[in-house]
C-alpha cells in the first residue's frame, strides 16, 4: 500500500456477516454533541432534575479523567520534546521561529478582540450582580505569577491541585540537563518515553469516551444556563464566539494559504478531530495527544511535532489569552464606567502576547483575566461578572487554542520545506486501525510497505 493510499477501516459485522463501516471519531463526537443538546433542553424545559444531575456527573467525570493524566503527561511530554531537539537540525532556530509565530498570531488575535470590543460595547447597559469569586482568588499581579512558576517543592507541583506552570518549568529544566549530560542520560530519556507511552495509552481510552463526555458536558451547559441566563451577557458572549471564529476560520486559513502556501481545507480535514475534542473537553493539555497525532498526519516531522505541540498546549492560547481577556477587559471597564485610553489598550496587547503561559492549557482562563485586569488597573470583582457563562465561552476559546497549536507547526514546517505535502494533501482518518494514537510499537517495528506505520505515539 502506498503512503498516500486510503487505509483500511475497522469494521463490525451485522447479523448476516456483512462488514459495517466504523463511524469516524469526529462523527461520534458530533452525535454526542447533538444528543447532549437535546437532553439538556429536556432537562431544563421539562424540569427533569435527575437528568440534569446525570448530565452534570457524566461531564464532570470525563473532565476529571482528562485532568488525572495532566501532571505525568505534561512533564514527560515536555521533557521528551526538549530531549528530542537533539535529533532536529538547527533546533534553536526552529524553536525561535515557532515562538515567533506564537507571538505574531497572538498579536493578531488580541487585535481582533479589541476591535470587536470597541465596535460593540459589550459592557454598556449591563445590569448584573457579580458572582462569587473562586476560592483563593485574591489578586492577579505579575509578581505572584512569575514567582509561582518556580515550585517550592516537587510534591506540591504534582499535588491534588497540580500546578501546570511549575510542572512545565521542572520538565524544561530536566530536559535541558538531559541534553547537557548527553549519552549518560539516555536511560532517563527512555524511561520518560515509556511513561509517556503508558499515559498516552490510558488517556486515549479516556478520549475514546468523548462522545459520552460530550453529551454530558454540553447537556449540562444547556440545562444549567439556557438562553435566559445568557441574555445579560449576550453581546459579550457573541463577541467571544465571533472573535474566535474570525481567527479560527479567517486568520488561520489566510496564513496557511499566504504564508505556508497550502490548502487550508486540508488542514481542517486533518486537524478537525483535535479542534472538536478541544471544544467539548475545554482542555488543551487533555487534547494534546490528538492534536499531535493530527499534526503528524498533516505531514509535520515527528521530532518537531513532539516539541511544538506540547510547547503550544501549555503556552499557545489565542482564545483564552488573547481574544477573551481583551474583550473581558473592555466589558469590565464599561460596566464600571472606566474609560480606557491608548495606553490601556497597549497594556492589554502586551499582557495577551507575553502572558499566554498563565492559562497553562487547563480549563478556564481566570488567571489570565486577573492578570489583564490587574495590569490595566481594573476591578478584580469584574471576574465575578463573567463566571456564569465561562464554561460556554471556554468551549470556543479552547477550540481556537487547539487550532492555533496545530496551525503553527504546519506553517513553520512548510516555510522550512520539511512539510510532507503528500501527507498534508491526503490526511488520514485518526481512527485508522493502524493509527491508534497510543500505539508506539510501530516505531520499533517498521513495515517497509507501509511507511506511515513508523509514526510513533503522539504526545
Amino acid at each position: 500500500m502506498s503512503e498516500t493510499a486510503a487505509p483500511r477501516k475497522k469494521s463490525q459485522r451485522d447479523s448476516t456477516g456483512r462488514s459495517l463501516p466504523k463511524i469516524p471519531f469526529w462523527a461520534q463526537t458530533f452525535i454526542g454533541l447533538a444528543v447532549g443538546i437535546a437532553l439538556g433542553f429536556i432537562a431544563r424545559n421539562a424540569n427533569v432534575e435527575w437528568l440534569g444531575t446525570t448530565l452534570d456527573e457524566v461531564g464532570s467525570m470525563f473532565v476529571r479523567l482528562l485532568k488525572l493524566a495532566v501532571p505525568p503527561l505534561v512533564f514527560t511530554a515536555i521533557l521528551v520534546s526538549v530531549a528530542n531537539l537533539r535529533n532536529v537540525n538547527n533546533a534553536a532556530g526552529l524553536a525561535l521561529r515557532t515562538l515567533g509565530w506564537f507571538l505574531a498570531t497572538s498579536l493578531i488575535a488580541v487585535t481582533v478582540g479589541i476591535t470587536l470590543g470597541v465596535l460593540t460595547d459589550p459592557g454598556k447597559g449591563v445590569d448584573l450582580e457579580p458572582g462569587e469569586l473562586p476560592e483563593g482568588l485574591s489578586n492577579g499581579d505579575w509578581l505572584d505569577f512569575l514567582t509561582g512558576i518556580v515550585p517550592t517543592n516537587v510534591v506540591e507541583a504534582f499535588g491534588p491541585q497540580p500546578k501546570v506552570l511549575q510542572i512545565v518549568f521542572l520538565a524544561v529544566v530536566v530536559g535541558a540537563a538531559v541534553l547537557s549530560v548527553g549519552k549518560k542520560a539516555e536511560p532517563l530519556i527512555n524511561a520518560a518515553e515509556i511513561v509517556l507511552e503508558v499515559v498516552q495509552k490510558a488517556l486515549w481510552w479516556v478520549i475514546r469516551l468523548s462522545p459520552i463526555g460530550t453529551a454530558g458536558l454540553i447537556g449540562n451547559a444547556v440545562a444549567t444556563y439556557g438562553w435566559d441566563s445568557l441574555k445579560p451577557l449576550g453581546t459579550f458572549t457573541v463577541d467571544v464566539y465571533v472573535g474566535c471564529a474570525i481567527v479560527l476560520f479567517g486568520v488561520y486559513p489566510l496564513l496557511l494559504a499566504a504564508v505556508a502556501r497550502v490548502n487550508p481545507l486540508r488542514f481542517f480535514q486533518g486537524a478537525w478531530p483535535a479542534i472538536q475534542l478541544g471544544f467539548v473537553s475545554r482542555s488543551s493539555v487533555g487534547t494534546m495527544p490528538v492534536t499531535q497525532r493530527s499534526v503528524e498526519r498533516l505531514g509535520v516531522p515527528k521530532d518537531y511535532a513532539s516539541f511544538a505541540v506540547p510547547f503550544g498546549a501549555t503556552t499557545k492560547m489565542d482564545g483564552c489569552a488573547a481574544i477573551y481577556p481583551s474583550l473581558a477587559a473592555i466589558f469590565v471597564a464599561q460596566y464600571f464606567g472606566i474609560d480606557l485610553d491608548l495606553k490601556d489598550y497597549l497594556l492589554i496587547v502586551l499582557v495577551s502576547v507575553i502572558g499566554s503561559a498563565a492559562t497553562a492549557g487547563l480549563t478556564g482562563a481566570i488567571v489570565m483575566l486577573t492578570l489583564t485586569l490587574d495590569t490595566v488597573g481594573l476591578p478584580l470583582a469584574g471576574v465575578g461578572l463573567l463566571l456564569a457563562v465561562d464554561p460556554i465561552l471556554d468551549m470556543m476559546r479552547t477550540a481556537t487554542n487547539v487550532a492555533g497549536q496545530a496551525v503553527i507547526p504546519v506553517i513553520v514546517s512548510a516555510r522550512d520545506k520539511t512539510l510532507d505535502l503528500d501527507k498534508y494533501h491526503n490526511p488520514r482518518d485518526i481512527d485508522a486501525p493502524d493509527d491508534d494514537p497510543s500505539g508506539p510499537a510501530d516505531a520499533a517495528k517498521p513495515v517497509p510497505a507501509q511507511p506511515d506505520r513508523r509514526q510513533p505515539v503522539s504526545a
